[in-house]
């Protein structure tokens, strides 16, 4: 997720000082990772310094002065831009690390079906816990749950699938070791008549 990004969508609006961006950030969108004060402070800075957004003024109150922050035109035209964009679709690193598991373990002659029943029951689980946030939530936690919840469900798809197909993927596997086994072997006797 671009914090960047946000913390400009976040300023469009009205001029603003850290402390209010992180904690709008963290009640629309920090529900399983909240954002730090560093990560705020020094994304700012780096906006800053690129022209995206200016300093518009410091605000005196109860603790240290807090400077308030306005998006510039800049700013403005960079957050349309990445409004614009569409997100590239990707397969997430926990999902291209369930596929490698699975050949892994095959590879090793290991079973991958207790690993993928395991990992079922974990989804499972988590979307138990989504859809009672679902329930007791407001508007913004139940798009956010059916968000992770529709994910979740495209893994246990994905789940079903590999495990019908398990015992064609072992034997695929099987074969490409095989085959590199070969080429090893005749590339060690190629080695051997060039002597």
């Amino acid at each position: 997720m671009s914090v960047s990004r946000i913390l400009l969508g976040l300023l469009e609006p009205r001029s603003q000082h850290g402390y209010v961006l992180r904690r709008r950030y963290d009640e629309w969108f920090g529900t399983s990772r909240p954002l730090k004060s560093a990560q705020v402070y020094a994304t700012l800075g780096r906006l800053d310094r690129d022209g995206l957004i200016d300093l518009a003024g410091v605000a005196s109150g109860v603790g240290p002065d807090r400077r308030v922050y306005a998006i510039t035109e800049a700013g403005v035209g960079e957050l349309d831009r990445w409004l614009d964009e569409p997100e590239v679709p990707e397969v997430t690193a926990s999902r291209r690390v369930l596929f490698a598991k699975v050949l892994i373990a095959l590879s090793s002659g290991r079973p991958a079906e207790p690993m993928l029943d395991r990992q079922r029951q974990a989804h499972l689980a988590r979307m138990r816990e989504l859809r009672a946030q679902r329930q007791a939530g407001d508007l913004l936690t139940q798009l956010d749950a059916d968000f992770e919840m529709y994910h979740l469900d495209a893994d246990l798809k994905w789940i079903d699938g590999a495990v019908a197909r398990l015992a064609r993927l072992a034997a695929l596997v099987a074969h490409v070791d095989d085959t590199d086994v070969d080429e090893v072997e005749v590339d060690h006797a190629e080695k051997e008549t060039d002597r």
